[in-house]
């Protein structure tokens, strides 16, 4: 691939990235893709025979700006007090400099649920990894026993929701800018006492 075709398909790729994440696929066009990038649709379908072959690309990208890391947090011999305040840190990280990824996502997951799934294999963890991880730290006695599927579910809502309603909670508590970004910073501290606080081995 020359130089030119290899700029010329990254900026499809953020131009089509900018089109999906705002409208989903259902919404976008190709020629809207195109437009963005500032080419014709024939050279769009040159680089990218199909939409769903594009948006393909765009949401393992997305999706790979959503999960990077996690896996190297949890594998680590850390800690798992240590490894959810990384995680917490990590996807309040991303969430504020891609505030367009958490809706996008939940979006594709409600419209095609086994897209996400297969990208979650590929990329992220073996759920076993993560379940193996718990029962260690259950033998050692630093957590009570806790299903996965809550420890997960808490992790990532108490992160992404904020993103996905912050216009509501905006409109409801009178927050601006600044003050939603100090609210994030405040859940910094607040989401790992909270979750760790509830896996705590009991008294």
């Amino acid at each position: 691939m020359t130089e030119l075709d290899s700029n010329t398909e990254k900026l499809i790729f953020r131009a089509a990235r900018k089109i999906f994440t705002m409208k989903g696929y259902d919404g976008a066009r190709m020629q809207e893709i195109a437009d963005e990038a500032g080419i014709n649709k024939a050279l769009l379908h040159y680089y990218f025979r199909s939409k769903d072959k594009l948006f393909e690309g765009v949401f393992r990208d997305v999706f790979r700006t959503f999960f990077p890391g996690i896996k190297s947090i949890l594998v680590t011999d850390r800690p798992i007090d240590e490894k959810i305040k990384l995680l917490v840190n990590q996807y309040l990280d991303i969430l504020s400099g891609n505030p367009d990824v958490a809706g996008f996502i939940f979006h594709e997951l409600r419209m095609n649920p086994q897209r996400l799934a297969g990208n979650i294999r590929d990329i992220v963890i073996d759920a076993r990894e993560i379940r193996q991880m718990i029962q260690t730290e259950v033998e050692k006695g630093a957590i009570r026993p806790v299903r996965m599927e809550h420890l997960i579910a808490n992790l990532i809502s108490m992160t992404v929701f904020p993103f996905i309603s912050k216009p509501v909670l905006m409109s409801l508590t009178g927050m601006d800018e600044p003050q939603f970004a100090q609210f994030i910073e405040e859940r910094r501290k607040i989401i790992p006492e909270i979750i760790i606080q509830s896996i705590k081995p009991t008294a």
